[in-house]
């Protein structure tokens, strides 16, 4: 894997998760259904975590590309991002007629550049579309389920 690809994917993870960081706790208080507010130190801790986590499933994938497991860890969190983009932030920006904070870092930087890797990706043949499928399938389920149990624990450990 060429280094700039996981240098560009933690830069536009970063600059997302630190739009959301600034604004999203304040915006999930405004009640809708489709959202549970969230307490900025439970949602600061997991975005930590969660951009945390893909720096490390990076690194390790740049230092050991061979490695089945940390090439579709890698490809599943770039297509996890790009899902995230549209489900929730465009969903819930269409449906509560607000912006959600983290749709312009989603489709300006996760889309397009997390969109061009898994296609050099696959045009190198580095991985197939099923690969891709199914690790964006996993990863994205992985993320979803860990969620809550860092609010939690970011509810518990951090208190600001």
């Amino acid at each position: 894997m060429k280094s700039y690809y996981a240098f560009f994917f933690c830069l536009a993870i970063t600059l997302h998760n630190v739009e959301e960081a600034l604004w999203l706790p304040q915006w999930s208080q405004i009640g809708a259904a489709l959202q549970k507010p969230v307490a900025q130190n439970e949602f600061h801790f997991a975005v930590l975590i969660i951009t945390a986590l893909a720096y490390f499933i990076s690194f390790l994938y740049l230092i050991f590309p061979k490695i089945s497991i940390l090439k579709w860890g890698f490809i599943g969190y770039l297509g996890s991002m790009i899902m995230n983009a549209f489900f929730p932030h465009l969903m819930a920006t269409i449906i509560m007629k607000t912006y959600a904070p983290g749709l312009g870092t989603a489709l300006l930087l996760n889309v397009p550049i997390n969109s061009i890797i898994l296609y050099r990706f696959y045009k190198s043949n580095v991985v197939t579309l099923k690969e891709i499928s199914i690790s964006t399938i996993v990863v994205g389920a992985l993320l979803l389920a860990i969620i809550p149990f860092l609010f939690m624990l970011g509810g518990s450990l951090i208190n600001y």
